[in-house]
């Protein structure tokens, strides 16, 4: 029996199949057109979308950086190349329809079931980092180290301290953070509730996430709204999404839509382009609408002058495995250990592309970045914060990106545990939605402010150049 047509928000068809491949290429051209029409050929001329993207998503990147206003172009010309071509099924038979067919509600409205915590709400920020909790001046030293290895920016590490110094922003009275994919390991969800926010939580259907957000709420000391039909509790962005939007938008407060979603393969572009088009929406209803985003270090940033001069500086020093460097770059054919930046350009750009995520995840994010840029270009209030890398069940399943992470250490990667990164991340989120972020000239700029990468922007070695290397020490380690 053939497979039955997919249904909600789907990538569309060309020739009778859906293609992601033929997406990828298309809605990255159509970024790139305005403002680099070479680059623009060259990815509708792909044959092998799946090896060529690594290029071509780079691209997006240097054609952007000359100014401004190539950056947002390209930002506004790719939402709406997706918005554009991404399509809508309501039935298996059905015909694909325009996206904004997803808002159309279907069926009675949803109903809100409220939790209020039994906790008492935490008082200061607390860091949860390798079986110690982290405050004070604790927290503030291990801020200083971190910034000393290269794994965070000196900005991020001053907005925690920023918070830190003011423990009563930690609760976010008067805000409501809508947090969609509200079971991710890297949302905001449990730290909100340890800190008394008032959160709306959107998720899939399933009794199992449910019973463990409720009884998380129950257990911390803040408030937690989830939708609900019947006995049923939660909602299902892809096939659901007019249903949700109403929901929303009938919500009390002042709202901050957080977007913490995550799947595997195409599905991850789908319910990406989900919640763009929720956004939109709740944007033209709620003028007041804040964003919130966590961007992954494993894509191409353009990074600050001081990280190409440290990064420069440590392949200099060849320290560790760069005391191998000359016989392994000779056996590998250069291809090995390559600099992170060419010395003297500014700024650099740190592609740290990792061809095991894929083209699907690569896009997913970057739609991410582009509603980022023209939310904040409009006016809006938006977090958006670089995330390091996380040891998170959706990553170490596989099993070459579990051997690197192991392997990390070796080239000056700190590889984070979740229960650190989703407390940090939510810590930068109060921050921005309690203070003025500093005003950039480029987007890259804001992109750039208050990262936390890990060590992939300060390190010697190109990310991809080392991976191979990083995952058999990972392998040696782990065996």
């Amino acid at each position: 029996m053939a497979n039955a047509n997919p249904t909600g928000v789907v990538i569309p068809s060309v020739d009778g199949r859906s293609s992601t491949s033929a997406l990828g290429r298309a809605v990255v051209a159509d970024a790139l057109r305005g403002v680099d029409p070479v680059g623009a050929r060259g990815a509708e001329a792909s044959t092998d979308w799946r090896h060529d993207y690594l290029v071509h998503f780079r691209r997006l990147v240097e054609a952007g950086l000359p100014s401004r206003e190539a950056a947002l172009s390209i930002a506004q010309d790719g939402l709406a190349s997706l918005h554009e071509r991404m399509r809508y099924r309501g039935k298996p038979d059905g015909d694909e329809e325009p996206l904004a067919a997803a808002l159309t509600p279907g069926g009675p409205d949803l109903a809100t079931v409220t939790v209020t915590g039994q906790g008492e709400a935490e008082r200061e920020l607390v860091v949860p980092y390798r079986g110690h909790r982290l405050t004070g001046g604790e927290l503030d030293r291990q801020l200083d180290r971190w910034v000393a290895a290269g794994v965070m920016e000196r900005s991020c590490a001053e907005a925690l301290r920023t918070v830190a110094a003011n423990p009563d922003w930690l609760s976010l009275p008067e805000r409501r953070v809508v947090v969609l994919g509200a079971g991710a390991e890297m949302g905001p969800l449990r730290a909100l509730l340890r800190w008394g926010a008032d959160v709306v939580a959107v998720d899939l259907p399933r009794p199992a996430i449910w019973q463990r957000l409720t009884g998380l709420a129950e257990r911390y000391a803040g408030r937690l709204h989830l939708p609900a039909t019947g006995d049923e509790r939660g909602a299902d962005l892809l096939h659901d999404l007019g249903r949700v939007a109403g929901w929303i938008e009938g919500l009390d407060g002042r709202l901050v839509l957080g977007n913490y979603v995550y799947a595997d393969g195409a599905l991850n572009v789908r319910v990406a382009m989900a919640v763009d088009a929720l956004t939109v929406r709740l944007r033209e209803r709620r003028p007041d609408l804040a964003l919130a985003f966590l961007a992954t270090p494993t894509d191409v940033f353009v990074v600050p002058d001081d990280a190409v001069d440290e990064a420069n500086r440590r392949y200099a020093e060849a320290a560790g495995i760069g005391r191998f460097r000359r016989p392994l770059r000779v056996v590998s054919a250069g291809r090995l250990l390559t600099r992170n930046y060419p010395p003297g350009l500014y700024p650099g750009i740190n592609d740290s592309l990792v061809p095991q995520q894929g083209p699907n995840y690569a896009l997913a994010k970057r739609l991410q970045r582009w509603r980022a840029a023209e939310a904040r270009a409009a006016g809006g209030a938006v977090s958006f914060a670089v995330a390091p890398a996380t040891r998170t069940r959706s990553v170490v399943k596989n099993r070459l990106l579990a051997a690197a992470f192991a392997g990390a250490h070796r080239f000056g990667i700190e590889i984070f545990d979740p229960a650190t990164s989703n407390t940090l991340m939510a810590a930068l989120l109060v921050h921005d939605l309690n203070t003025e972020r500093p005003a950039h000239e480029h987007p890259w700029q804001d992109e750039a402010w208050a990262a936390a990468h890990g060590g992939l922007w300060r390190q010697p070695y190109s990310a991809r150049s080392a991976l191979g290397i990083a995952v058999l020490m990972g392998m040696v380690n782990s065996g």
